[in-house]
């Protein structure tokens, strides 16, 4: 009965090997997600106006693009499209799409979570709906919203494995490389899981650094509003 087993050798070897796919790797993942937020910040935009016929657009885009997998979307934009898109305009258009509707929801519950007084206070101000949506709502929004933006952002970064179908020299595909030449594919996904599995550390350590300086600023503005 054949055992796998892992070549600690092989591993150590093909680290340099695999590192040199991770600036697509990261490239496709931060790329989707800073315009995944833009779109997704459009969208509650797009939302909040009176128009029936906008809100159930947006609707229809944020069940469509949340319900699609990744692949399915991924080999349509790559192989079903009348003209073929670069392999990796047609990556981060995928993943832009796929993440800006969970960002969009993500904002959406987040602008719920601030208290309406905030709005009330603003108007009376004389601040617009955009200044008070921009300047007053949204940052409160972020600070709200960075736990579940973390999630999307690993989320992205391991969807982005999938680039490797459409022959985009990622990490993962760099692994397959490896694998089918040294016929150890064993030690080369276990290598490619802890890359991964790195990577998102170090966005869980982003997170925690961003949640303690908003609450740092949070505490120093609301103690600015009792004085």
């Amino acid at each position: 009965m054949y055992i796998p087993t892992l070549d600690f050798d092989l591993m150590r070897e093909s680290i340099p090997f695999l590192l040199s796919g991770l600036g697509y790797t990261l490239g496709i993942a931060v790329s989707a997600f800073l315009a995944g937020n833009v779109v997704g910040i459009l969208l509650v935009f797009l939302g909040m106006l009176p128009s029936r016929l906008v809100k159930a657009v947006v609707a229809l885009y944020l069940s469509f693009f949340r319900g699609v997998p990744a692949l399915v979307l991924l080999f349509l934009l790559y192989f079903g499209l009348p003209y073929q898109l670069p392999a990796l305009t047609a990556a981060i258009i995928c993943f832009t799409l796929t993440s800006s509707a969970f960002i969009g929801e993500i904002y959406r519950g987040s602008i719920a979570g601030v208290e309406r007084g905030q709005w009330d206070a603003a108007y009376a101000l004389g601040f617009s709906f955009t200044k008070t949506l921009r300047l007053i709502i949204l940052p409160q929004a972020f600070r709200i919203s960075i736990p579940a933006l973390s999630n999307v952002a690993m989320d992205l970064l391991k969807g982005t494995s999938l680039v490797a179908m459409i022959s985009i020299p990622d990490v993962f595909l760099k692994a397959k490389i490896v694998g089918g030449r040294t016929f150890d594919y064993m030690s080369m996904y276990v290598l490619v899981a802890i890359i991964y599995w790195l990577l998102c550390i170090g966005i869980g350590v982003l997170q925690k650094y961003l949640e303690r300086r908003y609450a740092r600023q949070f505490e120093i503005d609301r103690h600015k509003l009792k004085s």
